[in-house]
C-alpha cells in the first residue's frame, strides 16, 4: 500500500511520552494539535498507538484492564500530540476510581484551555463485540458536541473474512455511528494502519482561516 506524503512528512518514531496527566492542571499548554484515542478497557488502544508509531512498548499494554487513570500525551515529532484517554467500562473498577475517570475525561473535553487544538477523536470499537453501552454514550457525546471523530474497528484478525465483512456492515449501520468513517484495524497484521494514519495526519494539518 502506498503511504501518503503527509505520513512521510512525520518522523513517527520520534515520539516520547510528554505528560501523564492525572488532573487538568497538568494538561500541556502549547500550540500542538491533538488527536485523542478513546475506547473501553481492553479494546486494544495501547497496541493501536504502538502500531501506528512503529514503536514497541511506548504506550504500555496493561495486564489489568482499567488500571490506568491518567491522560497520556505523546509528543509526535514535535508536530502533534497523540492523547491516550484512559479506558472506560471496566466493571471491577471501584466506584471512587470510576468517578475519578469520569471527572478527568470530562475535564479534558470541557475544562481544557486548549480544546480547540483537538482535531480528531479516534473511537476504538472491538469488531468482535460491536459497540458497548459506554461506546454508545461516548459516540453520542462526540456527535452532540460536534467533535470530529472516526471509528477504528479493532481486532479484525480474530474474525474470518466472511464474519469480518458481516460485522463491519452491521457496525456501519449502527445508529450511534451517524455516518462516521469506519476503518478496520489489526495491531497484529497492521491492517488499516496506513488508512488510519492518513486520516489522523490529515486532521492534524494546519487549519485554513
Amino acid at each position: 500500500m502506498r503511504i501518503a506524503a503527509s505520513i512521510m512528512a512525520f518522523n513517527l518514531k520520534n515520539t516520547t511520552l510528554s505528560v501523564s496527566a492525572g488532573r487538568p492542571g497538568q494538561f500541556p499548554d502549547n500550540s500542538l494539535p491533538q488527536i485523542a484515542f478513546s475506547g473501553r478497557s481492553n479494546v486494544g488502544k495501547s497496541s493501536l498507538i504502538n502500531t501506528l508509531l512503529g514503536l514497541r512498548g511506548l504506550a504500555r499494554v496493561s495486564s489489568t484492564p482499567g488500571k490506568t487513570i491518567t491522560i497520556n500525551f505523546y509528543n509526535v515529532d514535535n508536530k502533534l500530540y497523540f492523547v491516550d484517554l484512559p479506558g472506560y467500562g471496566y466493571a471491577r473498577r471501584p466506584a471512587a476510581e470510576k468517578l475519578r475517570w469520569s471527572r478527568l475525561v470530562d475535564s479534558y473535553f470541557t475544562n481544557n484551555p486548549n480544546i480547540e487544538l483537538l482535531r480528531l477523536v479516534v473511537q476504538l470499537i472491538d469488531l468482535n463485540t460491536g459497540p458497548s453501552a459506554d461506546d454508545e454514550l461516548m459516540l453520542d457525546f462526540l456527535t452532540r458536541s460536534k467533535i470530529p471523530h472516526i471509528i477504528a474497528a479493532t481486532k479484525v484478525d480474530k474474525l474470518s473474512k466472511t464474519k469480518c465483512a458481516e460485522a463491519l456492515a452491521a457496525l456501519k449501520e449502527h445508529p450511534a455511528l451517524t455516518g462516521a468513517l469506519v476503518i478496520p484495524f489489526s495491531s497484529k497484521t497492521g491492517e488499516g494502519k496506513n488508512a488510519l494514519l492518513t486520516e489522523i495526519l490529515k486532521a492534524a494539518q494546519p487549519q485554513r482561516k
